[in-house]
Parts: C-alpha cells; structure tokens; sequence
C-alpha cells in the first residue's frame, strides 16, 4: 500500500471515530423516552422538540448497526438494539401496520401534518434499518419487521397496474392525491406523484433486504426498482427525473413561465447529490442481483457521475454545488443553488471514489476525490465540536453557529461514504470483488 492511500485511509478513520461517531454517541440516545434525540446546537447541545422521524430514527439504527459491523464493537450493538426497541414499540403503527412518519418524543400521536401520514420513503429507510440490524446481529425480530414492512409496502404503496411505488399515503394506506396549481403539458388536475427521493431510497432499502432475506417477490421488486430508476428516471442528459404521475408522464414546468418556473423548480430541477448517490445505488443493487458489469446499468452509473462532475462541480475549491435547472429546455444548466449541502458533498466522495476504482485509467475521478476530501476536511468537518456542517462553510460561513443535528440530518451519509471509501482504499469493499 502507498504511503498517500495510508495516509488517507488513517484520516478518513481519525474523521470517522473521532470527529463523528464519538460525537454522536452516546450523546444521540433519548435515555429517558427511547430512541434518538434529533435536535443539537452546533456545540452539541440538545435543543429543540425532539420528535421522533421514522427516517431520522431508522438511519440511527443502521449507523449504530453498521459501526458495529465495521468495528466489530458490542458498543454499537448496544446504540442499534436501543433504537430497534423504539421503532418496534412506537413507531409501528399496531392499528394498520406500517411505519408512522412522525410522532412527538415520547412517541405519541402528533395530530397534524406528516403526523397524520406515511411515507414509502420512511418505510423504506425502516427496511434498510432493520435488514441491517439482522444483518449485524442474527436478531430474527427484526427480519421479521422488515418483512412485515415490505409486505405493508406492497398492499398500500405498490402500483400492480403501472409498477413502483406511490409514496404518500394516509394512515390507513389511502393514496394521497396532488392536486396540481399550473397547468402543463399532460393537463393534469390529479394524480399520485411517483418521485425520485422515494424510489432510489426503496431501490436501497430492497437491495439490503434481498442481502439478508432472498425472497423472489423481494428479488422481482428489486429488478423493478432497478430497471425503472436506470430507465426512466435518468434521462438522456444523465441527471434524474424527480417527479412522475402514476403512468409515468414526467412532470416537467418547461412550458411554464418564468415566474412559475422559479416557484415551481422543485419538479424537474438537477440534484447534484441525488445523481452521484443513485449511481452508486444502481451498481450495489445490480452486484446483489448478481448481474457483475451489466452493460446496461455501469454507463447509466458513470453519465450520472459525469453529468455532475461536468454541471454542478466547484473547481476551484471542490464541492459540489446544491441544485441547477436547464431553463427553457436549454442543454445550459444554470446553478441557481451554489451552497454545498454536507449530505451532497458525502455522497460524492463515495461515488468519484467509486469510479476511481471501476475506471482507473481515467484520472478525473481520483483527483475529484483527492479535492472532495480535501473540501471535506478544510470546510465541513468541524475539527473544535465535531460533527460535520449543515453546509460547507465556503459558501455558507453563517453555517458554522448553525445546529449540527435536525430531523433531517443525521450521520448517515457520512457514516457510509467513510466506511465506504476506507474499503475501497484498502480494496475490501464488495462492490469491488
């Protein structure tokens, strides 16, 4: 081994051990109502409601049960099995089956909002969690939840007619409609939304279900999922499609106006940090589908990767920006959110690292993740408090008094692009062998 791969594989695990796990844990446990804790100041002072997410408490679950794996450490199983009780106990909905979105710290009814709603999205992240959990452990509880929440899945959110998921529902597993305020293309005044965020997510949550659990509806999802976000949400740019009606019309505010356009963005808007971590979902799903260099996912993984390094990367400092938007249909995407969300810039460590490794002989990669950790380490790990900023502190400084812990970030990305890229560095990952 070099001496730069050894010096980055002592940093990442410095960064890893150090600077996050042992800031989030044991600090994170709710020990007085279960759980986790989700709401920290910037210096790690819990503040805040603290209600309970289903996705901010399963990602908890993985990362404790991932850690336990990777450092064969019976501290982690300890954190995991803490936070699998809650997720069994309260989050779980004993009435209709299924997981809750949200409930108030004590893991009570929250009677408005997304506390009256479930997710594909939560309920795919309560999968991913517990399959990982029996995965670390050998609890057959926990199988059996995840199995319960696939077969929930497959009742309320799963279309049999045009195939994915819908992802919002009622309690009882009603689809929820949308109901549109312009007018586009398809002249849509109501539909289910099919979105992009939801079906990556269940695309990653059955890949590990099928690890643990090799059950051939599982298997069949599994291909769906796949062959549906490689097919028809990445388009022919190379970034994806966020948002679909039920039989797969895109929803799309190009005809619009200006105005409406800016407003409305959030349909048909590049995600930098979407793309390079969907590329990476595509090739961990076809590797447990055992479909080794399937000639039709590795270039879809590699464009998505381009698309983003080529539109949305800092190449003066590194970093890659938050969100762009081909206005007008134009084939010149403007960059209309530069801030580097942290979630983003982890994402795409692991992804330029993971092409480094599958085209070598294609420099760009390696030296976009040399300049990613680099980016990493100078503007998003806080090296005083720990923890990693909401945003990189180069576009947004205000950021570095900003709360380290919400509903919505947590230590999940980072956990699995460090652990990731340690792997790879040492050429030890799967994906790899």
């Amino acid at each position: 081994m070099n001496s730069e791969k050894e010096t980055l594989i002592k940093e990442m695990e410095f960064a890893l051990k150090n600077e996050f796990l042992e800031v989030w844990y044991p600090a994170a446990l709710d020990t007085v109502y279960g759980g986790f804790l989700s709401d920290f100041t910037f210096d790690w002072r819990p503040e805040g409601p603290q209600n309970k997410m289903i996705v901010t408490q399963s990602r908890q679950v993985w990362t404790a049960s991932r850690a336990a794996m990777f450092y064969q450490d019976d501290q982690y199983r300890k954190i995991a099995e803490h936070g699998f009780h809650f997720l069994r106990d309260k989050m779980w909905d004993k009435t209709y089956g299924g997981f809750y979105q949200l409930r108030d710290r004590q893991g009570n009814l929250i009677p408005y909002g997304d506390g009256l709603h479930k997710v594909a999205y939560g309920n795919a992240f309560a999968i991913y969690a517990l399959a990982t959990y029996y995965e670390a452990f050998g609890d057959t509880s926990a199988l059996d939840l995840a199995r319960q929440t696939f077969a929930w899945l497959e009742k309320h959110n799963h279309d049999p007619q045009y195939k994915g998921y819908v992802d919002a529902t009622n309690l009882d597993g009603s689809w929820i409609m949308w109901h549109p305020t312009g007018k586009n293309d398809h002249n849509i005044t109501e539909t289910v939304l099919k979105d992009y965020n939801s079906s990556i997510h269940l695309l990653e949550a059955f890949t590990q279900l099928y690890k643990v659990w090799p059950d051939s509806l599982v298997r069949e999802r599994l291909l769906e999922m796949l062959t549906l976000v490689r097919d028809t949400f990445v388009n022919k740019k190379g970034y994806l499609n966020m948002y679909f009606t039920r039989d797969w019309q895109p929803l799309s505010v190009y005809d619009f106006s200006a105005e409406p356009q800016e407003s409305d963005y959030f349909f048909d808007h590049v995600s930098f940090g979407h793309d390079v971590e969907t590329a990476y979902l595509l090739l961990e799903a076809e590797h447990i589908l055992g479909k080794k260099s399937d000639s039709a996912t590795l270039p879809v993984a590699r464009a998505l990767v381009d698309h983003a390094l080529q539109n949305g990367w800092d190449r003066e400092n590194g970093g890659l920006y938050y969100q762009g938007y081909y206005f007008d249909g134009s084939d010149t995407i403007t960059i209309f959110d530069d801030t580097k969300e942290w979630w983003v810039q982890a994402e795409a460590l692991n992804a330029f690292l993971l092409m480094a490794k599958l085209f070598p002989q294609d420099k760009k990669y390696y030296e976009a993740f040399r300049k990613q950790w680099e980016y990493i380490q100078r503007y998003l790990i806080d090296h005083q408090h720990g923890g990693w900023y909401s945003k990189g502190l180069d576009k947004s400084p205000e950021r570095e008094k900003g709360p380290k812990g919400y509903d919505w970030k947590v230590n999940y990305h980072e956990t699995r692009a460090l652990i990731n890229c340690i792997q790879m560095l040492k050429d030890e990952h799967e994906l790899l062998k």
